[in-house]
């Protein structure tokens, strides 16, 4: 299991969305969507 399903999972569970997600860690949905897909290592 990578980070990035651990976050997706997480977030899920939590029944967030990617912009729910975003605004509370003050980041773009796109931020997320990289994160959970693998497009970024930071």
């Amino acid at each position: 299991m990578n980070i990035g399903s651990v976050i997706m999972s997480k977030r899920k569970a939590l029944g967030y969305t990617q912009q729910t997600l975003a605004n509370k860690l003050n980041v773009s949905f796109q931020a997320v969507s990289k994160w959970e897909n693998g497009g970024s290592t930071r």
